[in-house]
């Protein structure tokens, strides 16, 4: 193979290299449900900016972001989405984990006062004690009401969350025992 070939394809290659690194790079940073403030009423508002969209634009410039969904759609679906340059300008920090993963920092379970520690987004996951001294599953919180959500609810462990559900969901398979005063277990 003559030595001009083994450059071009050794350039070929760098190059494909390079565009899949920022494909990848720019899909991981604009994927996920996102809390922003809508520009139009000053609440929040959640969003998911069309990732394959931003990655495959981002091949040769700056990502071209656009919205795939929005809590305010469809009655307001021909915003300007003015709401992209909050993403633009920090799309770490409206991102839902993020502000999730944040608000645990620190935290005890309200129920069995053990610390709510590192959290592995790919295992289980803590849960919300809400008003109604429900546990609620991340995933159940609407992006839009996350703010005021978190700020009316407590931290509870997956432990304590799981142990809330069954007697919530099957209460003829759980016993509630008082614990006696004096007797350890």
């Amino acid at each position: 193979m003559p030595i001009q070939s083994v450059i071009i394809v050794a350039i070929a290659a760098v190059l494909a290299i390079v565009a899949i690194e920022r494909l990848v790079r720019s899909w991981l940073k604009y994927r996920g449900r996102r809390v922003i403030t809508c520009p139009e009423n000053q609440r929040p508002a959640g969003v998911t900016v069309d990732a394959r969209h931003a990655a495959t634009s981002a091949l040769f410039k700056v990502p071209e972001l656009r919205l795939s969904t929005c809590s305010r759609w469809p009655e307001r679906a021909g915003c300007g989405q003015q709401c992209l340059s909050q993403i633009e300008a920090s799309p770490e920090d409206c991102l839902v984990r993020n502000i999730l993963l944040s608000w645990y920092a620190g935290k005890t379970c309200a129920w069995c006062g053990q610390a709510i520690g590192p959290i592995s987004l790919a295992g289980a996951k803590p849960a919300l004690l809400n008003a109604e001294r429900v546990s609620v599953e991340w995933s159940q919180i609407p992006a839009e009401q996350l703010p005021e959500t978190l700020a009316a609810s407590l931290p509870i462990c997956f432990a304590c969350h799981m142990a809330n559900r069954l007697v919530r969901e099957h209460p003829e398979l759980a016993v509630n025992r008082p614990r006696e005063e004096g007797i350890s277990r």
